[in-house]
């Protein structure tokens, strides 16, 4: 029986995924949540610090939202001593332009924000996760996701985290070592169908959710 990993996406952490109802193991990315900050983030150092927290290294299935897809795809290279079965790339933004990386590349140069609040951190966290309107401010993926220092709070994130880049996706499905699967919520605005399309030739479009379908509807994704 394979062995179930989950990965987020930019900005949230591995808690997004507790309403997922099968067994599973959720790191946070490096950078997120409780995950130790790197001296410089790529798809590859991110993908080594997820293999080095894993219990197992073989039959594995990892579904990765978003960032978290492109770090799963990077996983089943075979370089990271996991030996990943199948991959399931969710929301995954595959067209970047000079001024989406522009954009984030400056934020990942912004010093870390502070704020006086507890409710304006959480305000702030599930905004940059995309979070916002799906999440409750008290979830325990909020409070995962903010750290409070003498009474004053910020986002656990590393701002540096936005300045992975653009993954080559045509690349990392080529060198996948396991069957990938690309798939979108119906509504996501950071990819099309032809999209994915164009990349692969196995892609699941799940009606009526955005982005964040994981989320949105936990049973959606059926992994067997």
């Amino acid at each position: 029986m394979s062995s179930l990993v989950l990965l987020h996406g930019l900005g949230a952490n591995g808690r997004v995924w507790d309403a997922w109802p099968q067994p599973r193991f959720a790191p946070d990315l490096a950078g997120h949540g409780s995950a130790a900050a790197l001296p410089a983030y790529t798809f590859g150092s991110m993908a080594a610090a997820v293999a080095e927290t894993l219990p197992v290294r073989r039959d594995v299935v990892v579904v990765g939202h978003s960032l978290g897809g492109v770090v799963a795809l990077e996983l089943a290279s075979g370089r990271y001593g996991i030996e990943v079965d199948r991959v399931v790339a969710l929301g995954v933004k595959v067209t970047w332009s000079e001024d989406d990386l522009g954009r984030a590349g400056a934020l990942a140069q912004k010093p870390v924000a502070w704020f006086d609040t507890r409710e304006d951190a959480a305000a702030r966290f599930l905004k940059v996760s995309g979070l916002q309107g799906l999440v409750d401010p008290s979830s325990p993926v909020v409070d995962h996701g903010l750290t409070e220092v003498d009474g004053r709070w910020r986002l656990a994130m590393d701002p540096g985290t936005f300045g992975v880049g653009a993954p080559d996706m045509a690349k990392l499905i080529a060198a996948s070592k396991a069957e990938v699967i690309l798939a979108r919520g119906e509504r996501d605005p950071m990819n099309t169908d032809d999209e994915l399309h164009a990349l692969h030739d196995q892609v699941v479009t799940l009606p009526g959710l955005g982005h964040n379908a994981h989320v949105e509807d936990p049973g959606a994704l059926s992994i067997r």
